[in-house]
């Protein structure tokens, strides 16, 4: 790619190099100890992640990564990997296309290096998350900016931001949801990752997530508001499917405390079944690859959930991954 005169970051949360303690530990510690993930007083969240949730929690999220693990390695590297072939080929030799790791490998920072060290007249960073939350779009800038400033020739950076409803984004996983025949389910539940409230109310100070009108309609206040991007999404989606407003639900998961966004997911699936609902599809549009919460939270965890409260069946759409029209339209939005 000597020729190449744009770099394409394609950037994805991380995972563990292997699903072993030692390596899960490393993992967390990147992770957690991040001040954009858990945004508490510095020391209290030293205490809490080094002293706490990693030494309790490594041994446990090992045998759930044992899960998530193919032949192949961790899905959402393979999936990153397979995007970055299939983008670099439709997009030709103008361009070179990168895969990174927010935490863990490849890593950002490594990545970084190497574009710095080629000149590239424009670098386009590309965070693969739908909707922005400080987490996840939000530490990709930060950490970026930072690293970059200090370069001693600053190329043109451009960064691709929430893309939740960019019709090639909404068109690719309704195909995606429609292959699985949603007619046929009695129910769908949309569900997103959750976030902890604090996050919504920063967003827009003195309007409260209760008095929020975004479940019905996106508000002008809501427009970078990960829950009302989230209700939107879900919108756009039933739009395209046609699917009417009683025919799915929206819920949050992976909580860690009832300050979360809700409804939750998992009491959601647990009402549903003891209402009878026999079949449901569930669909997780915060994810454009399959990973530990789509796979393992969702495809297992709940469906076993479910069963266990009446339900029959309950099926997970798998995420974009690395579909065609997938990588069509993240080529659209690159260009």
């Amino acid at each position: 790619m000597k020729n190449a005169k744009k770099a394409v970051i394609l950037v994805n949360v991380g995972t563990p190099d292997e699903p072993e303690v030692k390596s899960v530990r490393r993992f967390l510690t990147q992770f957690l100890n991040d001040r954009r993930v858990i945004d508490i007083p510095w020391l209290a969240q030293k205490i809490l992640v080094n002293l706490i949730i990693v030494p309790f929690r490594a041994k446990n999220s090992t045998r759930l990564y044992q899960q998530l693990w193919t032949p192949e390695g961790s899905p959402i590297l393979v999936y990153l990997n397979s995007l970055t072939e299939k983008l670099q080929k439709l997009l030709g030799e103008d361009y070179q296309i990168f895969p990174a790791m927010r935490y863990g490998n490849p890593s950002l920072k490594k990545v970084l290096e190497e574009v710095r060290s080629k000149n590239f007249q424009e670098v386009v960073v590309f965070p693969l998350f739908p909707q922005y939350a400080s987490s996840t779009t939000g530490t990709v800038v930060d950490y970026i900016m930072k690293k970059v400033k200090k370069w001693p020739v600053i190329p043109e950076v451009r960064f691709q931001g929430q893309f939740y409803d960019h019709p090639a984004f909404v068109k690719a996983f309704a195909e995606r949801i429609k292959s699985y025949h949603p007619e046929e389910f009695d129910h769908v539940v949309f569900s997103y990752h959750g976030l902890p409230l604090r996050h919504l109310e920063r967003v827009h100070p003195g309007i409260t997530e209760k008095k929020c009108t975004c479940t019905k309609e996106m508000p002008e206040h809501g427009k970078s508001c990960y829950k009302a991007t989230c209700y939107q999404t879900t919108r756009l989606l039933a739009n395209e499917l046609g699917l009417p407003s009683s025919a799915y639900s929206v819920a949050f998961q992976s909580r860690l405390s009832k300050k979360w966004l809700h409804p939750f997911t998992d009491e959601t699936v647990v009402s549903l079944a003891k209402k009878g609902v026999k079949k449901l599809l569930i669909v997780s549009p915060a994810f454009v690859a399959d990973c530990l919460e789509t796979t393992v939270e969702l495809g297992i965890d709940y469906a076993k959930l479910y069963k266990k409260n009446g339900g029959e069946i309950l099926i997970l759409v798998d995420s974009l991954n690395d579909t065609d029209l997938w990588v069509q339209a993240v080529a659209e939005m690159v260009k």
